[in-house]
């Protein structure tokens, strides 16, 4: 079979660009309306985009003045997008650190069955002492005990998904039975972080769980994502350092005794595109002359963790800051900026300005023709199974793609043409669908 490019529509307010807001075709309150995410979701559907994804935090992230802030509850706002929509993925990011297994198995397990096998969990571990305060924790757990309990939460949430075997359902009206009890099967989990009795209630859903995404890239996530992960959200800025991370994680993949090809790598790209290139940098300019750059430093010291005033707009990083194992924060992402701003020898205005756009991941300002050339190299140069794609603006920046690049894919082999036949969400990405745990597995002939 052809190997085909995955693609999934990472939907953001108005952009990913913090200065999208800003521009006079754009919606201030567009990150409020459920017709802009429908809109955007069909816009997707139409370009036969494996899946979109929402991103979302446990706390008021940033300032309200920077860029509107705040966000819909995202399982929530899937429902939604599940009755308007017929055959695109629907991912949901949810936090291990605050929240319970069983509410969240139940919650995603039910937007699986509502969208007919579409659902998909982006599983965080959420840093930041923000976050924690909002749960009544003084201080940020440390950045192991953060994955060594979603470990455990997602070895808990596995448990409830299989609680139900797929044909517990009997419906004999006339023996007066609905259900085999012997079919149900509580976990009685007893562990460090959670105990949880169950069985869930609600059946096994059409996948027999939502499609697992993880987008940590520091040690513990990429162990993390080795262990569990069907796709993996990741960030790079050159094509040296995706091929190593690619190669890396399909070989942690691997040693756990998993098939390397059952995890899908998505790095993240931000495409402003214009007919010449010329158009493509001006829309870029008038998006970078947009930032506010107060809180772009602001911002950025927070994720170097220094002290408000550290930094010179118009200087480089400073030279002394920590390692990225002294970061209990968001740590892949604190090394990804340091690195970038020492390689290309970036001023803090310059940062900011490159960080605009995308918050790390890789900005591309072309035609569609080098937006498809530079998705085609990082495809088969064993960089990616697929992009995140991450418009600038929207819902101008998703048309654009969908309209112009999308084309160029298909005609060069690379992308689907249609949807087939596969409907569920895991059987886009090529997955199996995983045999419950309580079922004996056929045995290898």
């Amino acid at each position: 079979m052809t190997r085909r490019l995955h693609l999934n529509a990472f939907l953001m307010n108005t952009g990913h660009h913090e200065a999208s807001w800003r521009l006079p075709e754009s919606d201030p309150y567009a990150h409020v309306r459920l017709s802009h995410y429908v809109g955007l979701a069909r816009t997707a559907e139409r370009g036969t985009f494996d899946s979109l994804f929402l991103a979302d935090s446990p706390q008021l992230w940033g300032s309200v003045a920077q860029r509107p802030a705040g966000a819909l509850e995202p399982v929530t706002l899937l429902t939604a997008l599940a009755t308007a929509t017929e055959h695109i993925g629907l991912i949901a990011t949810a936090s291990t650190s605050y929240n319970s297994p069983y509410n969240l198995a139940r919650r995603l397990a039910s937007l699986d069955i509502i969208s007919d096998g579409r659902a998909g969990w982006n599983i965080v571990t959420t840093a930041g002492a923000e976050a924690a305060r909002n749960f009544g924790i003084e201080h940020e757990p440390a950045h192991a005990d953060r994955y060594a309990r979603a470990a455990e939460f997602l070895d808990v949430a596995l448990k409830l998904w299989d609680s139900w075997e797929d044909d517990v359902i009997v419906a004999d009206k006339a023996a007066g039975v609905w259900g085999d009890d012997a079919k149900v099967h509580p976990p009685r989990h007893r562990g460090t972080y959670f105990g949880v009795e169950g069985p869930l209630n609600v059946p096994r859903s059409p996948q027999g769980h939502p499609l697992l995404v993880q987008a940590g890239s520091s040690e513990d996530g990429k162990r993390f994502a080795a262990r569990y992960a069907e796709a993996v959200f990741t960030a790079q800025q050159t094509l040296a350092d995706a091929q190593a991370f690619y190669a890396d994680l399909k070989a942690r993949t691997a040693a756990e005794g998993r098939d390397p090809d059952h995890v899908k790598v998505l790095p993240g790209i931000v495409p402003v595109i214009g007919s010449t290139e010329a158009e493509a940098r001006a829309a870029e300019q008038v998006l970078e002359d947009h930032i506010v750059y107060a809180h772009g430093v602001s911002r950025l010291e927070g994720l170097l963790h220094l002290e408000p005033g550290t930094l010179d707009l118009d200087g480089p990083l400073p030279g002394d800051l920590p390692p990225e194992d002294a970061i209990e924060g968001a740590r892949s992402r604190y090394t990804l900026v340091v690195e970038l701003a020492r390689r290309e020898r970036l001023t803090v205005r310059q940062l900011i300005g490159r960080l605009g756009g995308g918050r790390g991941h890789l900005t591309f300002a072309g035609t569609p023709e080098q937006v498809a050339d530079a998705i085609e190299t990082w495809f088969t140069q064993g960089a990616a199974d697929g992009f995140n794609i991450m418009p600038a603006v929207l819902p101008s920046g998703l048309d654009a793609f969908v309209d112009h690049v999308v084309p160029l894919l298909r005609a060069r082999g690379l992308l689907r043409t249609a949807y087939g036949p596969r409907r569920t969400l895991r059987e886009r990405y090529g997955l199996p669908r995983p045999v419950n745990q309580h079922v004996a597995r056929p045995a290898l002939v």
